[in-house]
């Protein structure tokens, strides 16, 4: 099997009777067969099942990483589906405990329902479990915040001998325990701290490239929430842009009970755009017509309207589709130089751009391993979807290859729910707490049982 067919895998269309293996959600990696899978009831009878195994040890989670994340490699291996734990624990007037496999849909319902958020923007998706959204570093928009993770007041965990343990913020190993990867223990519940609602006024604008290594800076300066989508291919951009609403916006969503309020008119400036990006979108996917939800990505970027909503209604928008998502952080003071580094590569070598770059900038993280880790970031967000017969367009990995191996260079960290290669960055240089990182992990299990080959290679 070469590089290529690991790092970026087919994915798997027909169903079979016969198939025993349990994939992950892209259905692009088989992670282990069912007799390994195990669904523990309770805390306690996941103790258990945790104390007395011998061999490796994966949790699931809504399975959306990248397979070799999750995958077990041996047949006495575990696979823990904890899908039973879930749900909210307990609360107080600025803190709540969910169970680590609730989704994040739930949280941020029940959240709502409190007149509560958390001080983290989310991120895109909501069909991920809290700790496993923890565990790879998710995070949203916003330089006066920075991932999920930094909401959290503690944690509890069920260690490798079947033991209970909670973490908090005073303890020297906490930073450790925000981003781990699934390598430290189970994670059964988490505190988060919360904060009133607040409701937000997006602000959607079509724009120039051409000043956008300034712009980049100006629009996370100026609100409190940003996000952008580079056609590079055109030199266009399509900025979101939040502050919080004034009085009048937030009575005119009271009055809309609740609902996302769409502001009068819409703009079309972006159409043609969109129009060339779904050519090759259809081209590379081998769709014609309307095609599928990932399309869809795109065409909500026609005829825009600046919307008033709650944080969770403007941007976790997400639309879940199978593709090969690849995620570099770069130094926020940096990104200027990045960005102009990206413009001269591309219009060297004129590479296929299947989908526009997202840019999301974040402020600095205390989890040790978050790509956010001490410092502001900004964020380089590339994408390419499968196509219906499981394949992936060639030139539009191409593109991910190569602008990947030029954002490693500028001290890129990826993100670690997606796709990346392990070869191309020197983790101890660009992680100062790695081997930190490494000691609380013998620590806490001494025998890696929560590893797998692809951990294994990682960390050791």
């Amino acid at each position: 099997m070469d590089q290529d067919s690991t790092l970026f895998p087919l994915r798997k269309t027909q169903d079979s009777e016969n198939d025993t293996q349990v994939w992950n959600w892209a259905k692009n990696a088989p992670l282990g067969d069912h007799k390994n899978l195990c669904r523990p009831e309770s805390e306690a009878e996941l103790q258990l099942l945790v104390a007395r195994h011998t061999g490796k040890i994966r949790v699931l989670g809504s399975r959306l990483s990248a397979g070799r994340m999750l995958s077990i490699n041996q047949p006495d291996d575990m696979l823990l589906d904890l899908s039973a734990l879930s749900g909210l624990l307990n609360s107080t007037d600025d803190t709540i405990t969910f169970a680590g496999a609730t989704p994040l849909h739930q949280v941020y319902a029940t959240l709502t329902e409190m007149g509560r958020m958390l001080g983290s923007s989310p991120g895109v998706i909501s069909m991920q479990t809290l700790a496993g959204a923890l565990a790879t570093g998710t995070h949203g928009q916003g330089l006066n915040q920075s991932s999920l993770a930094d909401e959290v007041i503690s944690f509890r965990l069920v260690l490798a001998d079947g033991s209970i343990a909670e973490y908090n913020h005073t303890q020297p190993e906490f930073g450790a325990i925000q981003v781990a990867l699934g390598a430290l223990g189970v994670v059964t519940a988490v505190t988060l701290k919360t904060h009133p609602s607040r409701i937000y006024t997006c602000f959607k604008q079509a724009t120039d490239a051409t000043t956008l290594a300034h712009d980049l800076y100006q629009w996370n300066e100026n609100f409190a929430l940003s996000k952008a989508w580079w056609f590079v291919d055109e030199e266009k951009l399509h900025v979101w842009s939040a502050r919080e609403a004034t009085p009048e916006e937030e009575n005119h969503y009271r009055l809309n009970y609740g609902d996302v309020v769409k502001q009068e008119g819409s703009n079309n400036t972006l159409n043609h755009t969109i129009e060339q990006t779904l050519e090759q979108m259809h081209q590379d996917t081998q769709v014609q017509g309307k095609g599928g939800k990932q399309f869809k990505t795109v065409t909500r970027f026609k005829d825009f309207t600046d919307l008033t909503g709650d944080i969770y209604q403007i941007f976790c928008r997400g639309i879940a589709v199978p593709q090969i998502n690849v995620e570099i952080g770069i130094p926020l003071a940096r990104a200027a130089e990045v960005i102009g580094k990206i413009k001269r590569w591309y219009a060297e070598n004129h590479p296929h751009m299947h989908y526009p770059i997202i840019l999301r900038c974040t402020g600095p993280s205390s989890a040790w391993l978050s790509p956010a880790s001490q410092q502001a970031t900004c964020f380089f967000g590339f994408v390419v979807y499968y196509a219906d017969d499981g394949s992936l367009s060639e030139d539009g990995l191409h593109f991910l290859r190569e602008v990947e191996k030029l954002l490693a260079q500028e001290g890129g960290r990826p993100h670690w729910g997606k796709y990346y290669t392990p070869s191309l960055y020197q983790w101890r240089e660009i992680y100062p707490q790695w081997d930190a990182f490494r000691a609380v992990r013998t620590a806490l299990d001494p025998g890696h049982k929560f590893s797998n080959d692809y951990l294994t290679a990682l960390l050791d």
